[in-house]
């Protein structure tokens, strides 16, 4: 199966709602393997916070798997997995699942997940799968039995809108571009090609496939370039206030294909709701934003951050905190002049 054509990709973002929605992990877990493990599954947390998001016209979720777990029990987690998409369902909400992920720490391990860093944003976060299988081959077998296993399970599903395969590939051991430590730039590449080749290979495929733009330097020209001749619909990312943004999106923007900013709004860098959302919804570009609900993720610290600065003038990422009330009384009013049908 190769690329989309422009009337599929038409043809599929007809019947699709206008997506709103956010990158969820529930406030009880840490990172994807805390999310995911049978011990720490926390289908009641995921139903209650799924429940704020629908009321305030979400309709879709972009949420993080991990290669480690299908390897060490591929049937306990697809059940984990029907079971999220069960409660997700029943919200009105489908979702974008992320297969891989470049991004922030490359030592990490099945079983208990480390306490929070203090005033650390996202410090449990984990790559998968790692830098040190995403540069060595020998070791891709089992990353390709993830996708191929994963995928054939849902490639019907209805509750499952689209495939992002691969988070941020050329990213490190930072979690954003404002950083440059131990970029991998092309040497995600490899894999990034074969991620896609094994995912074109799923038979019976009803959802497009994506990987979003993220690093727009001269440097991931490589990356950019794959990235956007291979998705079926155009994804990226933009923590900018709205001129950069618009300008962001005459970047990214391919004729016939749909958009959908999948990473977005960092309060303190003039990348709001009610700046970002009026925009995106304007010109039809879903929008995902970075965090529901205030938890373990500790997102709500900028980037960088450290308990040296003390407590941020402004709060990040997410949305809620972890009572259901607004980190931000006012988004409420954003949200319900936007909302949509799920």
């Amino acid at each position: 199966m190769n690329v989309w054509t422009i009337e599929q990709s038409h043809r599929w973002f007809d019947q699709q709602p206008y997506r709103l929605g956010a990158n969820f992990l529930p406030s009880t877990a840490i990172n994807q393997l805390e999310m995911w493990q049978a011990e720490t599954f926390d289908p009641e947390t995921i139903d209650r916070e799924l429940s704020w998001a629908a009321g305030i016209g979400m309709n879709a979720m972009r949420v993080y798997l991990h290669d480690l777990l299908w390897e060490a029990d591929a049937a306990g987690f697809a059940d984990r997995i029907d079971r999220y998409l069960e409660i997700a369902a029943s919200h009105g909400i489908d979702t974008m699942f992320v297969l891989f992920d470049d991004c922030w720490n490359r030592e990490f391990a099945l079983g208990p997940q480390p306490a929070p860093k203090p005033s650390t944003h996202n410090s449990g976060w984990v790559q998968s799968p790692g830098v040190h299988v995403v540069n060595d081959p020998s070791q891709w077998d089992r990353l390709e039995r993830y996708t191929t296993g994963l995928m054939a399970r849902y490639a019907t599903d209805e509750r499952v809108f689209a495939w992002d395969l691969y988070n941020e590939p050329g990213n490190g051991e930072a979690g954003d571009d404002a950083f440059t430590k131990d970029l991998q730039i092309d040497r995600s590449l490899p894999l990034l090609e074969a991620v896609f080749d094994w995912a074109r290979s799923v038979e019976s495929i009803t959802q497009p496939l994506t990987c979003g733009l993220w690093n727009f330097d001269d440097k991931f020209a490589n990356l950019n370039r794959f990235q956007m001749e291979n998705s079926d619909i155009t994804s990226f990312h933009c923590y900018l206030p709205p001129q950069p943004m618009i300008e962001r999106l005459l970047t990214v923007a391919r004729p016939g294909r749909p958009l959908i900013c999948t990473e977005y709004m960092a309060r303190g860098h003039g990348s709001t709701f009610a700046y970002s959302l009026p925009l995106l919804k304007k010109f039809n570009v879903g929008a995902i934003n970075w965090g529901l609900v205030s938890g373990k993720s500790q997102t709500i610290y900028p980037w960088g951050w450290t308990p040296a600065k003390g407590k941020p003038e402004v709060l990040f990422h997410d949305v809620f905190h972890p009572d259901g009330s607004f980190l931000y009384p006012m988004e409420k009013y954003v949200f319900d002049a936007l909302k949509v049908d799920p």
